[in-house]
């Protein structure tokens, strides 16, 4: 039986507020450094650019809170290519505790929230669970 993972195993930072101790281990999750930072003035552990979402998922989705749902759908489909940086990341966090660092100024909807509720549930989703019944990809709106 695998140990359940909670919203207290792993924290939601933005990557501008400062470190605190109870952080625990800090992973930063964007693809692209954060503006007005330098590298050594920012604590972070772990910068796993490859769990952050693609340029062009990135792009679509520009932040805006309508487009949401269908962000953190195509994000989990693309998480379902990394899944052993998954598997590594969710056994961190069932030993210590994590906070995922992202630089968006939306503190709601943003890569870090999708990702902790991936890591939660313990799975992401695959090219197969979104086929349609005849077999093509499922298709949404933009």
């Amino acid at each position: 039986m695998t140990e359940e993972l909670s919203k207290t195993a792993i924290r939601i930072r933005r990557i501008y507020e400062s470190a605190s101790r109870s952080d625990g281990i800090r992973v930063l999750i964007d693809r692209l450094w954060p503006r007005g930072l330098k590298k050594q003035d920012v604590h972070i552990d772990q910068w796993l650019r490859e769990l952050a979402p693609s340029t062009g998922l990135r792009k679509w989705f520009g932040h805006r809170p309508e487009r949401w749902n269908e962000f953190r759908r195509r994000y989990a489909l693309e998480l379902g290519q990394q899944v052993m940086k998954l598997r590594e990341l969710r056994s961190l966090a069932r030993r210590r505790r994590i906070t995922l660092l992202f630089s968006a100024h939306d503190g709601e909807h943003n890569n870090a929230v999708a990702l902790r509720d991936v890591l939660i549930r313990g799975r992401c989703l695959t090219a197969e669970a979104h086929e349609g019944r005849h077999g093509s990809p499922r298709k949404s709106s933009s």
